[in-house]
C-alpha cells in the first residue's frame, strides 16, 4: 500500500489533467468536423440528385449512382479524419509518430505491390460512376465489345449481349467506352433506290413515312424531332443511297428503325419505287458466245408447236 501511494505523489496531477483535457478537445474537434463534413455531404448529394433529375436522368438510377459515390467519398474522409485524430493524440502522449508512419508506408507500399491491379480497378470504377460515363441500362460497348449495361461496381462492369452472354469487365481493363443510349439516340438510314427514280420524290416519300411514324400513337412518343433527311449521299454500283437520321428516346431507335423500314418497304411498292438488287451477267468465255433470251424463248416455242398432237378435222 505505501508503494502504490508513493506512485500516486509522483504523478504530476496538473498536467495529467491539462493532457486529459486537449484529448477531450481534440476529440470534440474531430467529431464537431464529422459531422459538418455529413452534412456537407448530405446536402451535395441532394444537390446531385436533383441537377441528373433536370438532365433526364432516371431517378432510381440517379439516386443509386450518387448515393455510391457520397458514401465513397464518406468513409474516406473519416477514416483519414480519425487516423489524423489519432496521430495528434498520440504525439500529445508523448509517442514518437514517426516510427508508425515509416512502418504504415512500407506496408502499405508492399499491399500496393500486391493489389495494384485491385486499386487499379476501383479507381477507374469510380472515375467511371463518378463521371456517369455509363449507366445500369445504357446499352455500351467496351474495348469493341456491345451489350446492355446490366451492373457497375466499383471493380468490374458487367454487359449482356443480344445473345445473352454475360462479358465481365474489370474497370482498369477498359480503354473505350461506346455509350449508344446516353441522353438520345438516333436511328441512321441509308436508302437504296434504282438509278431511274426521281431522288426529290424519293425523299418526299421518306419524309412523308417519318411524319406518319411522328403522329403515329405508338411509335410517335419514342421520336423526339423530326427526321434528318440528309439527301443523296452515295451513287453505288447499283443504287443511289439516300442517308437520313431519326432522332429517338435512349434505347428506342431499334424498335423506331425496324417499323421505319417496314413502312418504307410498303409505301415504295405503293409509289412503284424500285428498291434495286444486285445484277449479274454470267460470261462463259470466248469459246461460248452470249446467248439471246428472245432466242432461246423463240427456240422453245418452235419445238412445243413441233411436239403438239395434230388436231381431229
Amino acid at each position: 500500500m505505501t508503494g502504490f501511494n508513493e506512485y500516486i505523489a509522483t504523478i504530476d496531477w496538473p498536467h495529467l489533467t491539462q493532457l486529459g483535457i486537449k484529448i477531450l478537445l481534440i476529440l470534440a474537434v474531430a467529431f464537431i468536423l464529422s459531422k459538418v463534413i455529413r452534412h456537407f455531404l448530405k446536402r451535395l448529394e441532394q444537390h446531385l440528385i436533383r441537377r441528373s433529375q433536370a438532365e433526364g436522368e432516371p431517378p432510381s438510377e440517379s439516386r443509386k449512382r450518387i448515393e455510391t459515390i457520397v458514401m465513397l467519398v464518406r468513409q474516406g474522409i473519416r477514416l483519414a479524419l480519425w487516423i489524423v485524430t489519432g496521430l495528434i493524440i498520440l504525439t500529445e502522449l508523448g509517442i514518437a509518430i514517426g516510427p508508425i508512419i515509416a512502418s504504415a508506408g512500407i506496408l502499405g507500399l508492399a499491399v500496393g505491390f500486391g493489389a495494384q491491379n485491385l486499386v487499379r480497378d476501383v479507381i477507374s470504377g469510380f472515375f467511371i460512376i463518378l463521371e456517369n460515363q455509363i449507366r445500369v441500362g445504357d446499352v455500351a460497348m467496351l474495348n469493341g465489345t456491345g451489350g446492355l449495361v446490366e451492373k457497375i461496381h466499383f471493380r468490374t462492369t458487367v454487359l449482356r449481349d443480344l445473345g445473352g452472354v454475360v462479358h465481365i469487365f474489370p474497370n482498369g481493363t477498359i480503354t473505350t467506352i461506346s455509350n449508344l443510349t446516353n441522353g438520345w439516340s438516333a436511328y441512321v438510314f441509308d436508302i437504296g433506290v434504282a438509278y431511274k427514280e426521281n431522288t426529290d420524290r424519293v425523299v418526299d416519300v421518306i419524309k412523308s413515312v417519318c411524319q406518319d411514324m411522328r403522329n403515329d400513337d405508338v411509335f410517335g412518343p419514342s421520336i423526339i424531332a423530326d427526321a434528318e433527311i440528309f439527301g443523296v449521299d452515295k451513287l453505288a454500283d447499283s443504287a443511289v443511297v439516300i442517308k437520313g437520321r431519326i432522332k429517338t428516346k435512349p434505347i428506342k431507335q431499334w424498335d423506331v428503325g425496324r417499323e421505319f423500314l417496314r413502312r418504307i418497304k410498303l409505301a415504295f411498292d405503293q409509289q412503284n419505287i424500285e428498291i434495286p438488287f444486285p445484277h449479274r451477267s454470267i460470261y462463259f468465255g470466248d469459246a461460248s458466245k452470249p446467248f439471246d433470251i428472245r432466242q432461246l424463248n423463240q427456240l422453245q416455242e418452235e419445238l412445243t408447236k413441233k411436239h403438239q398432237p395434230p388436231t381431229a378435222e
